[in-house]
């Protein structure tokens, strides 16, 4: 499970790397397997909606095992399933790019999403601010 020091941590690099890469300002949360929020933070200047945003795109990560992107692509391929999914989870899941699972030893532990800039951007600051925490993803 993903302690509160490593998540904080991973959600402070996030921030730090939206800053460095000129990102507008991002809403971070990390949550643990379980689909509970550790950590959620909001820059200033992004909007209230972002951490909602961020915490749906973690939320299906980790529910369904993937990346957010990888829920967008079968959403596109199967979109009654993805559907179904977010009447299931009563609108928890949101398939759009910009969370990631944290993994270790090949166990996904939580999972971090990001809104804010353009979902691809997000999902790139996730993955490098995961891996300087030395998680992997998938």
């Amino acid at each position: 499970m993903i302690n509160l020091e490593k998540a904080l941590s991973i959600a402070n690099e996030c921030i730090s790397i939206a800053r460095s890469t000129n990102a507008k300002p991002i809403a971070v949360v990390v949550l643990d397997k379980h689909g509970n929020t550790v950590v959620s933070l909001k820059e200033d200047g992004a909007s209230f909606f972002r951490i909602d945003v961020a915490k749906g795109k973690a939320w299906g990560c980790v529910a369904m095992g993937e990346s957010s992107r990888g829920l967008g692509e079968k959403a596109k391929n199967n979109p009654a399933f993805v559907n179904g999914l977010t009447v299931t989870s009563k609108g928890r899941i949101l398939p759009n790019p910009g969370a990631i699972p944290i993994m270790h030893n090949n166990e996904i532990i939580g999972s971090v999403g990001i809104s804010g800039d353009k979902g691809e951007n997000d999902e790139k600051i996730c993955i490098e601010a995961v891996k300087k925490n030395g998680f992997e993803t998938k």
